[in-house]
């Protein structure tokens, strides 16, 4: 067998079983080395579960797993690692505090005598990150460095651990799209280099450029694996949904009504104190859907915490229907008008569902007696007077 099509990885017959909900069923997926595999499918269609079996995070009830020729079972993530697996979350686990040497030998540091070798390790970093063109300071703070350069750090926290298949889930979600492009060169350097890529993704476009065969799930099943050539966008819809999709969508004018909330010069930072949102004003009216668009990490998330009252705000000035509102506050927010429960009274507030997918958190229009203890500063920005 050429060494191209040298098969290093094979998941016979896969199946998990979560309460009421069958993830993976007889899922069947084999990797060769040198190539980018791309796992494509909706959301909840079963790809991070199957990558997650396979880097010791989960368990499967069924199937078989083989590694170079090896039939291999991992109970952890370090069983993975030490076999040559490494996978790159969607959501990073990185230290801030840490520099990016420290983050990526963290667990398996060099040492001079009892102390930290920190010079040979920052060495080590620059000559695997000049090998497969992963720029980034070594001495820099996690903390300092951009959204893109965190993905560089947990890529180089793999290969520094001699992974030879990488999984990247989700990888682009966060990044910009000048960010993408120069994540799809390290890609191609890492499979010039003869690293097998899992490159888990619902982005059509993205898949059908960097990917050389690219297996489809639908509802935890393997509903085909095709090669890129002669792939469309049409096709593989098709396969993600059981049904033609229409790529284009025709829309009507909008007719929104009279504006609910509006919020002027909204400033809100995060937790490190870092501003996240500046001087930021709009409009919600009746009837109409507001799109906050942007890169993970630029404020989307402060700035829903802000409006619901669960992170603090430096600077606003709210009103709601019209009137001068209170600051909110998880306490205003989740009281209904009706005096019973936050569930209840939902529907005449906004609800804030995030992004991790595991929590919500519902709001609500304050209540009359919230609403009567509130006045407007001559500046017009909201404060609450204590009965």
């Amino acid at each position: 067998m050429a060494a191209a099509d040298e098969i290093v990885l094979e998941m016979t017959g896969i199946r998990k079983v979560f309460p009421g909900i069958v993830a993976n069923d007889d899922v069947h997926l084999d990797v060769r080395r040198g190539e980018v595999h791309a796992l494509l499918g909706e959301n909840g269609a079963g790809k991070s579960t199957l990558m997650n079996i396979l880097y010791g995070l989960y368990r499967h009830d069924a199937g078989v797993i083989i590694l170079r020729g090896r039939n291999v079972s991992f109970g952890s993530a370090r069983d993975a690692i030490t076999s040559g697996i490494g996978m790159v979350h969607q959501h990073f686990m990185l230290i801030p505090v840490f520099t990016v040497a420290e983050n990526i030998v963290l667990g398996i540091e060099p040492h001079e005598g009892p102390m930290l070798d920190e010079r040979g390790a920052e060495a080590r970093v620059r000559e695997i990150s000049e090998q497969f063109g992963l720029v980034v300071d070594p001495t820099a703070l996690v903390a300092d460095i951009t959204v893109g350069q965190e993905q560089r750090v947990e890529i180089l926290k793999a290969l520094y651990r001699g992974a030879e298949i990488l999984i990247l889930d989700e990888p682009t979600a966060v990044l910009t799209p000048q960010e993408a492009g120069e994540l799809f060169a390290i890609i191609r350097k890492l499979k010039a280099d003869g690293k097998s890529i899992i490159f888990i993704s619902h982005k059509l476009n993205e898949v059908l450029e960097i990917a050389d065969r690219i297996t489809v799930l639908r509802r935890g099943r393997v509903i085909e694996t095709v090669p890129r050539e002669g792939a469309t966008e049409e096709s593989l819809a098709r396969a993600m949904v059981g049904r033609d999709v229409l790529l284009r969508v025709d829309k009507g004018a909008a007719k929104p009504g009279d504006v609910l909330l509006r919020v002027e010069d909204l400033n809100v930072h995060d937790d490190r104190g870092i501003e996240k949102v500046r001087g930021m004003s709009f409009d919600v009216r009746a009837g109409e859907i507001v799109g906050i668009a942007g890169v993970d990490g630029n404020g989307q998330t402060e700035l829903i915490e802000a409006i619901t009252g669960l992170r603090k705000k430096e600077t606003a000035r709210w009103r709601w229907r019209g009137a001068c509102s209170a600051t909110p506050t998880p306490a205003r927010c989740s009281t209904p008008a009706s005096g019973t429960s936050p569930r209840t009274g939902s529907g005449a507030g906004s609800c804030s569902s995030s992004r991790s997918r595991r929590t919500s958190r519902c709001t609500t229009t304050p209540s009359r007696r919230t609403r009567s203890g509130a006045g407007c500063s001559r500046s017009g920005s909201s404060t609450a007077r204590r009965s």
